[in-house]
C-alpha cells in the first residue's frame, strides 16, 4: 500500500489493491469475489450514508449564498468594540459557518477571502491573522454537520445521529477557549491588534443581525430535529441543503445562473464520489486485516503495549498528532481505525468519546505543520506576499489552546456524552 502510494496511486485505490491482494493471499479467491460482489453496493447503497454528500451539498450552497460574508460582517459589528475584534469575529463567524459547512478546508479558504483583507487593511497582525483563520477552520471538523464525524461512523458502525450531537459542546467548548485565549494574547501582546474601533450604533448591529436569522433557524431545524428524534440525520442532511437552497434562492434570486447553480451540485457530486471511493478502499483493506488474523495480533500487541485504557488513549493521541503532520485527515481514519476500533471495544471505552477525541486529534492534525492540510487550503487563497512561515508562527499558539480543550475532553468525558445520552429517540 505504502508503495502504491509513494507512486501517486489515489488513496481508496490503493487501499482497495491492498486489500484485495491480501486477502487473496491470506483466506483465497472466494472470499475476495464475495467481499468485490457485496461490499462497494453495500456502502454505496445504504440509506444512512446519504447523509454525507447532502452535508456537502449543504456546504456548498451555503458558500454560494454568502453566508460566510453576512456572518462575519455582523460579527465584526458586534464585537468592533473588543480589542482584537476582527480575531473573535474570525472565531464566531467561522463557529457558525461551521454549522451549516463540514469541510474545514472550505471554511478556511473561505474566510481567508473574506477575512484577511480586512485584518490587514485595519492593521492586525498578518502571521496571528493567518493562524486564526486557519485554526478557526478546523471547527468544522467538530461543529456538526462534521463530514469527519460521518465517516468516522460509517468506519466503526456508529450512530450518525449520536456523533453530531456529541459535537456540539466539545465545539462550543473550543470556541470559547480560542475566544479566551485571544483575549488573553491581546493583553500580553497589544501591539498583535490596532486600537479599538469606533462604536457601532445598536440599531444599525441589530438591522445587520436580522439576516442571520435565516441561517440560525436553519440551525436549528437541522441540529434540533436530530436531537429531538423528529428525523434520522439523512433526512436532516436533506432539510439542511433545501434550506441552503431557499437562502440561496433569496439572496441571489436577481443574479442567480443556472450554471452556477449546475457548478454547485456536480462540485458536490465530484467530493462525495471521492469520499466514497476512499471509504470503499478503507473497508475492503480493513476486511483483509481482520480476514488475515492481523487485527487480533495487533490488538494483542496494543493491549500489552498501553497496559490499559489511559494508556491507550495517550499513544493514539501520539499516533494521530505525528501522522497529521504528513497525510491527509479522512486517509489518516481509514488507514488508522481499522487497527485502534477494536482496541477501543478490548478496554470498552465509549466509542461515541473516542470518536470526539479522534476528531479533535484530526482539528489538531489539520493545523500541524508541515503538512496540514488547513495551513495548505490558506496558503492557496491568501495574497501574494504570504509566506509559509508567517503562517506556521500564527498557528501556535491556537494549537497550544487546542492542547488545553483535548486535556479538558480526556478530563471529562461526560461533556461528549451528556446531549447524545438526552437525545429523545436515540
Amino acid at each position: 500500500m505504502v508503495v502504491l502510494l509513494v507512486t501517486g496511486i489515489p488513496v481508496g485505490a490503493a487501499m482497495g489493491i491492498a486489500g484485495i491482494a491480501g486477502m487473496w493471499l491470506s483466506v483465497g479467491y472466494p472470499f475476495v469475489a464475495g467481499q468485490l460482489s457485496t461490499l462497494p453496493y453495500a456502502v454505496a447503497s445504504n440509506y444512512a450514508y446519504a447523509v454525507l454528500p447532502l452535508f456537502v451539498l449543504m456546504g456548498v450552497l451555503a458558500e454560494m449564498a454568502g453566508i460566510t460574508e453576512e456572518v462575519f460582517r455582523v460579527a465584526d459589528l458586534w464585537l468592533r468594540r473588543v480589542k482584537g475584534g476582527l480575531y473573535q469575529a474570525v472565531v464566531v463567524g467561522s463557529a457558525i459557518f461551521a454549522a451549516i459547512n463540514g469541510s474545514t478546508i472550505v471554511n478556511a479558504v473561505v474566510f481567508t477571502r473574506v477575512a484577511l483583507p480586512e485584518m490587514l487593511k485595519h492593521g492586525y497582525s498578518r502571521s496571528l491573522s493567518l493562524g486564526c483563520i486557519a485554526s478557526a477552520g478546523s471547527f468544522a471538523a467538530m461543529i456538526p454537520p462534521s463530514i469527519t464525524m460521518v465517516i468516522y461512523a460509517i468506519i466503526c458502525e456508529q450512530s450518525v445521529g449520536k456523533l453530531l450531537i456529541a459535537g456540539v459542546v466539545p465545539g462550543i467548548l473550543t470556541a470559547v477557549v480560542y475566544m479566551i485565549g485571544i483575549s488573553i494574547l491581546m493583553r500580553l501582546r497589544p501591539g498583535l491588534a490596532p486600537k479599538v474601533g469606533a462604536p457601532v450604533p445598536l440599531a444599525e448591529r441589530l438591522r445587520a443581525g436580522q439576516w442571520l436569522l435565516s441561517v440560525i433557524a436553519l440551525i436549528i431545524v437541522v441540529m434540533g430535529g436530530l436531537y429531538a428524534g423528529l428525523f434520522p440525520p439523512s433526512a436532516a442532511g436533506a432539510a439542511g441543503a433545501f434550506g441552503a437552497f431557499v437562502i440561496l434562492l433569496v439572496r441571489r434570486r436577481r443574479n442567480l445562473k443556472g450554471g452556477v447553480l449546475l457548478r454547485g451540485l456536480i462540485d458536490s457530486a465530484s467530493v462525495s464520489c471521492v469520499i466514497f471511493l476512499v471509504l470503499i478502499g478503507g473497508l475492503i483493506f480493513s476486511r483483509m486485516l481482520v480476514a488475515s488474523g492481523v487485527i487480533d495480533s495487533f490488538v494483542a500487541e496494543m493491549t500489552r503495549v498501553a497496559g490499559g485504557p489511559a494508556g491507550f488513549i495517550v499513544l493514539a493521541a501520539l499516533l494521530y498528532l505525528i501522522l497529521g503532520c504528513f497525510i491527509d485527515t479522512t486517509s489518516m481514519m481509514v488507514v488508522t481505525l481499522p487497527f485502534l476500533f477494536p482496541v477501543v471495544k478490548h478496554f470498552e471505552i465509549d466509542p461515541i468519546w473516542f470518536g470526539i477525541l479522534v476528531v479533535k486529534l484530526i482539528e489538531i492534525s489539520v493545523i500541524t505543520p508541515p503538512v496540514g492540510m488547513n495551513l495548505f487550503a490558506v496558503m492557496s487563497a491568501a495574497d501574494k506576499d504570504t509566506r509559509f512561515s508567517d503562517l506556521v508562527r500564527g498557528v501556535m499558539p491556537f494549537i497550544a489552546m487546542e492542547m488545553v480543550v483535548l486535556c479538558i475532553l480526556v478530563a471529562f468525558p461526560q461533556l461528549s456524552l451528556w446531549l447524545p445520552e438526552k437525545m429523545l429517540g436515540r
